[in-house]
């Protein structure tokens, strides 16, 4: 009979760790229901989105709002399936957004990384009062910078170019600086003992021995860095309102201001949204495992 007992109150899983596990699921659900209902409502008839704005399912299942994303369908055919009749110039916004952001992407990771070896692994005059001030950058909020910045990329003759748009993030920021010195801290300083004795400047150290072992971090970065650059906003707004150079996080904005009928076209806006931060989602599922992994092993908390 005790024996009985024992084996039930082992089966029988702890109070906490149901608790636990049903508070897990609901954030899960509450995180993914807003990707699910841009999903839903991508694949509806905007015509007969009104009809039933409540439906979990798609409204009238169709394809037409990615056909009028990618310049397929008619303004007569977009019209007719609730569509505003606006034109989005998708792939030429795509490619605005790869240039700039693999642009911001490249300088950040090369001159962050060369930032962080110098704090990192060289012995100067002032070098922790330095990093100290970068690390007080982190607390400046972005906007209080934006006006200094885009009265320098006027005066510079930058405004509606590629340049004015990715200079202000190109060299470095505090955070790359931040992440990348935690990592290098943990190399072996024997290494680099190694190489001077064979006559290695600092420079050749920094581009035969860090890099080729900090390969880890620098693709977290990378990938870190292209998702900001992706997803910025207000500074492309502002500096970067032509066409030629419109990225589409901008672009998505100014569709959805396109309204001859009066109603955003919510369908297509959400057809669009899908569509630009697909890349950044199938890259970040890919790549989530070496940044989880080199996070924690560049020691930030």
């Amino acid at each position: 009979m005790t024996t009985t007992l024992a084996t039930r109150r082992r089966a029988r899983p702890p109070i906490g760790k149901v608790l636990a596990w049903t508070a897990l699921i609901g954030f899960i659900l509450v995180t993914l229901f807003p990707f699910f209902w841009m999903l839903r409502t991508a694949f509806s008839n905007g015509a007969a989105l009104a009809s039933d704005p409540g439906s979990l399912l798609p409204v009238g299942f169709t394809w037409g709002a990615f056909e009028r994303v990618l310049g397929i369908a008619t303004t007569g055919e977009a019209q007719a399936e609730g569509g505003s009749g606006a034109s989005l110039d998708f792939w030429g916004y795509l490619l605005n957004s790869v240039i700039v952001a693999t642009s911001i992407t490249l300088g950040q990771v090369f001159f962050g990384a060369l930032a962080a070896y110098a704090f990192a692994r060289m012995q100067w005059p002032g070098r922790n009062g330095v990093f100290f001030l970068f690390l007080i950058a982190l607390m400046v909020p972005p906007i209080f910078t934006q006006l200094p910045n885009f009265l320098l990329m006027r005066d510079l003759g930058l405004v509606n170019t590629y340049a004015g748009i990715i200079l202000p993030f190109f060299f470095m920021t505090p955070f790359a600086i931040f992440f990348l010195r935690q990592f290098f801290l943990g190399i072996s300083s024997e290494i680099e003992e190694a190489a001077r004795l064979d006559g290695a400047s600092n420079l050749r150290i920094f581009f035969r021995i860090i890099l080729p072992m900090s390969t880890g971090p620098l693709a977290t970065l990378a990938i870190l860095q292209y998702i900001q650059a992706w997803n910025e906003y207000f500074w492309p707004l502002l500096v970067g309102s032509d066409n030629s150079v419109r990225v589409l996080t901008v672009a998505l904005g100014v569709f959805r201001s396109q309204t001859p009928q009066g109603a955003p076209d919510w369908a297509g806006l959400m057809a669009a949204a899908l569509l630009a931060a697909l890349p950044i989602l199938i890259l970040f599922v890919i790549f989530s495992r070496k940044i989880v992994n080199s996070i924690g092993f560049s020691g930030i908390k």
